[in-house]
């Protein structure tokens, strides 16, 4: 028989372990403002403070690399090779690419300490500094300035839609949930042009800013919202012909793609890969990709990015834990309704 005072007991005593627990663990941790429990933000510049914890720092052999899936995650493995090969020289480590196929995998990869310097998309970069531990150091940019790009709402170009009200009731693609221009910034600046998402149209999930783009030009969408620097690159390489689409909307400007470090990395080895990153300059092939960046510039996550946090904000996906789990389910569903129609 159960002797239930001792079982309370021993409950009451168990709970009081667990509260002084997360006492001193909050204790231990004078502020952490968005970020997961899992870091600290005493400084309050909105990013994870290094572990005050030496033993937790990390100095791994080898470096883990990746770049924001925004298109085909091949195309950029190649693009990254010169860098990559420099940034091996340069700290002295073994550098592999890392080809993540989707926003939510590259930031639990960081989350999980398997990714430890990587390329985010503009809105993918909060959920990546909240709950990953990253922290933005660096963006791509020309000298003296970070270049940024802007939402373009494309439709086909020989289409009668003139302006953002146009598409009521049309096709409309957005490519990821977690992405700025591509989801987010439709669903908070899209209403002021008399359109409103899920209300004049239910966005269609494409899984990209190259595929919106293509599926405009082939007529599978009536209008797409995409990142204006994804949608040059294509016309450069010819992926896509300059004549296809056509912009009717453009937002202000966005900062590009950050590049952060896990905020575990030991402070030696996390001063050498950002001293390595603003040392490099990129190769004719690299500037011409990348719409004539040639080099990274720092940058300083609280305030670059504050039109970005806003604009999550302002869409109702704030960069908390609750939205990426809806954000990412909402990612899987549409990667699986893709499989499962590729295989038919």
């Amino acid at each position: 028989m159960i002797d239930w005072r001792h079982w309370t007991l021993a409950a009451a005593l168990a709970a009081c372990v667990l509260a002084s627990g997360q006492a001193a663990a909050q204790a231990a941790c004078p502020h952490r403002g968005e970020l997961d429990d899992l870091y600290c933000d005493a400084d309050r510049d909105l990013v994870a403070d290094l572990p005050a914890d030496k033993s937790k720092w990390r100095n791994p052999s080898t470096l883990i690399y990746a770049y924001s899936p925004v298109e085909d995650p091949a195309v950029y493995e190649n693009i990254f090779r010169p860098f990559t090969d420099y940034l091996a020289k340069c700290t002295a480590k073994t550098v592999r690419y890392y080809a993540v196929q989707s926003n939510s995998a590259e930031i639990e990869a960081m989350r999980s300490g398997r990714l430890h310097v990587a390329g985010f998309s503009t809105g993918p970069t909060g959920f990546a500094v909240n709950l990953a531990g990253a922290v933005p150091f660096a963006a791509k940019g020309t000298e003296g300035q970070v270049r940024g790009y802007r939402l373009a709402l494309v439709v086909k170009a020989d289409s009668p839609f003139q302006k953002p009200a146009d598409l009521k009731g049309k096709k409309v693609a957005h490519t990821a949930p977690s992405s700025n221009s591509g989801n987010l910034a439709p669903r908070a600046l899209f209403p002021a042009e008399g359109l409103v998402p899920d209300q004049d149209y239910k966005p269609l999930m494409s899984g990209g800013h190259d595929k919106s783009a293509l599926g405009v030009a082939a007529g599978d969408y009536d209008g797409a919202p995409v990142a204006s620097d994804v949608l040059e690159r294509m016309m450069v390489r010819g992926t896509l012909k300059r004549d296809a689409v056509r912009v009717i909307y453009r937002s202000q400007v966005f900062p590009t793609s950050s590049f952060a470090h896990a905020h575990d990395l030991h402070p030696d080895l996390a001063k050498k890969v950002r001293e390595c990153f603003y040392a490099y300059r990129f190769t004719p092939e690299m500037t011409k990709e990348f719409n004539g960046d040639d080099r990274f510039m720092p940058i300083d996550y609280k305030k670059d990015w504050e039109v970005v946090r806003k604009v999550a904000e302002g869409s109702g996906t704030p960069y908390n834990r609750a939205a990426y789990e809806r954000e990412s389910k909402r990612e899987a569903e549409e990667a699986a309704k893709k499989a499962a129609a590729a295989k038919k």
